[in-house]
């Protein structure tokens, strides 16, 4: 009598890392050559049950090292309380519960949300990543999505035609430590679009199709530098995660070996213990040499691999790629090739990063900038801070745009010779972005917190905390200002905008403008701070203009 899984074949599709273009995983898609096994599935939590563990010993016969995705049914998670026959064939296949991802597939109606809960803690407790499928196109209710508490959550494709609903979910996975996946990315608009929405990882034809052989490469296309808005502070290690090729601490320097030599694009091989935690590192060209010496083989072989590796260099998932830099930069400069690798918050390693991923992203990243800096002042320009403020926006969080400005340049130019006027900006830029660092231990992260930008002539643009506000004002406003001799005030218009008061930095824009009037319309040096929705606005440097003189200057530039 034939069994269903006669004529059950299997296909393997890459899960892609849009910032290496590096296949992170593989999914293992069930292909049945008859029937409807997944529909059958669907009703059936046992069968659903087997073809989640006969997916792992496929992938296991074609002897991938990548980590691997395995697709199933929530209401199969919550009736069988788990997967024990799982557990047991990842032992079996000799790998890692933690390097297996398991994607818990729609529907969600009528799922005992209890029970799966539960079942997804035992799941976890035994080292199993989990990953939230389907979402954007399924029914999983936010709720649960956030009990959930997935590692990763894969978007429907669709989702790309609605940027805004991506990016809440992206904010929300920063919230939960997950990584943004887009399933179904057919084309280059789409591949571009997930990026720019924040996401990491993606799969779909556009890469490669599901194939009975995994693929050895995929297409990524060339994306524009910066196509993907990060922080000042520097892309998220996780952009740049790569699989990890591991060992039980306990293998002998010839199984090293024979992975090594097998695998030649695998630089290095953690070697960890039973939890999956990283206890020594053993380096491709270090370890190779040593075994290819006189006598290495004979002398090694047979030893524990440990013997020849070094202490490994980790990070937390939440590092950033400047954090891994100076992980780099501590140690023997022999070391600098070594692979870092990224930790969870129980120590256990999900995956590595490589030094050249880094510096090629952060050279194109500091490229990008310096083609956006104003050439008299090298400060970047209104790019720059439109970017920041939208993400601020998408983000939720408040913050206060101020516009400065110099009075009568016209006449400082005409009087004092244009050199006089360029010294002037540059002095004006300089002191606005040394105010600014200034504030650095008053404030986490200033880098991230206070941005200038010079966008042209004499005008500046300052995104900052409101609490840093009154410090930046007092060491640019509070001096005295001079260009050949002659006296010379500033203006400067701030508008605060909280959480929800304005869409995008045309708006922001928009409310500014009439506070850069009022700026302009107080003698002397001025300031004008005005809050988004709400009219009017305070007063807190200069005073009324002399009867009969008025300025009447053009909107915010951007």
């Amino acid at each position: 009598m034939h069994s269903w899984t006669d004529t059950l074949r299997f296909a393997f599709q890459p899960v892609v890392n849009l910032r290496t273009g590096a296949v992170a995983a593989l999914e293992i898609l069930a292909r049945p050559e008859t029937g409807d096994v997944l529909a059958e599935a669907r009703r059936d939590p046992e069968v659903d049950g087997r073809l989640t563990v006969s997916a792992l010993r496929a992938a296991a016969r074609k002897e991938t090292l990548l980590p691997l995705h395995l697709n199933v049914f929530a209401a199969t998670l919550a009736d069988l309380g788990g997967l024990t026959p799982l557990h047991d064939a990842v032992r079996a296949a000799g790998r890692m519960a933690w390097e297996v991802t398991l994607d818990i597939v729609p529907p969600y109606t009528h799922v005992p949300q209890r029970a799966l809960l539960e079942a997804v803690a035992s799941l976890r407790a035994q080292g199993f990543r989990i990953s939230a499928d389907g979402i954007g196109d399924g029914d999983v209710p936010l709720r649960l999505l956030t009990d959930l508490s997935p590692d990763l959550v894969k978007l429907d494709a669709s989702l790309l035609a609605r940027p805004a609903a991506v990016r809440a979910m992206r904010t929300l996975c920063e919230e939960l430590g997950a990584l943004v996946a887009v399933e179904g990315v057919e084309t280059e608009l789409h591949c571009a679009a997930a990026l720019s929405a924040g996401a990491q990882l993606a799969q779909g034809e556009l890469f490669a199709p599901p194939a009975r052989i995994p693929a050895a490469d995929v297409y990524v296309p060339s994306l524009a530098p910066g196509a993907g808005t990060v922080p000042r502070s520097g892309p998220s290690v996780r952009e740049f995660v790569r699989p990890a090729a591991v060992l039980p601490l306990t293998a002998s320097a010839g199984q090293v070996r024979a992975l090594l030599t097998g695998s030649p694009d695998v630089s290095g091989v953690l070697l960890v213990d039973q939890y999956g935690r990283p206890v020594r590192s053993v380096h491709r060209s270090r370890f190779l040499l040593s075994m290819s010496g006189r006598y290495g083989h004979a002398l090694y072989a047979d030893r524990p691999a440990c013997k020849l590796g070094d202490a490994p260099r980790t990070v937390g998932v939440d590092a950033t790629a400047w954090q891994v830099l100076d992980v780099v930069a501590v140690g023997g400069r022999d070391r600098t090739s070594d692979d870092v690798a990224v930790v969870d918050g129980h120590g256990r390693c999900v995956g590595v990063v490589r030094l050249a991923d880094l510096v090629r992203a952060l050279a194109e990243s500091r490229v990008e900038e310096a083609a956006g800096l104003n050439p008299l002042t090298r400060l970047p320009g209104s790019d720059a801070i439109v970017s920041e403020v939208d993400r601020r926006i998408s983000d939720g969080r408040a913050f206060a745009l101020s516009w400065l400005d110099i009075d009568h340049f016209k006449q400082v130019n005409d009087g004092a010779g244009f050199a006089a006027g360029d010294e002037l900006i540059r002095a004006v830029g300089r002191a606005l972005q040394q105010a600014a660092l200034q504030q650095a231990p008053l404030q986490q992260a200033v880098a991230e917190h206070a941005r200038v930008g010079h966008i042209g002539g004499d005008d500046f643009l300052v995104l900052a905390e409101e609490e840093a506000l009154d410090p930046l004002v007092t060491a640019v406003l509070d001096v005295p200002w001079a260009a050949g001799g002659r006296p010379v005030t500033l203006s400067l218009a701030t508008v605060v905008c909280g959480p929800g008061s304005v869409s995008d930095h045309h708006q922001a824009a928009a409310q500014l403008a009439p506070l850069k009037k009022a700026a302009k319309a107080l003698n002397g040096g001025s300031w004008v701070l005005g809050r988004a929705g709400l009219p009017g606005h305070e007063v807190r440097r200069g005073g009324p203009a002399p009867a009969g003189t008025g300025y009447a200057t053009a909107e915010p530039r951007w």
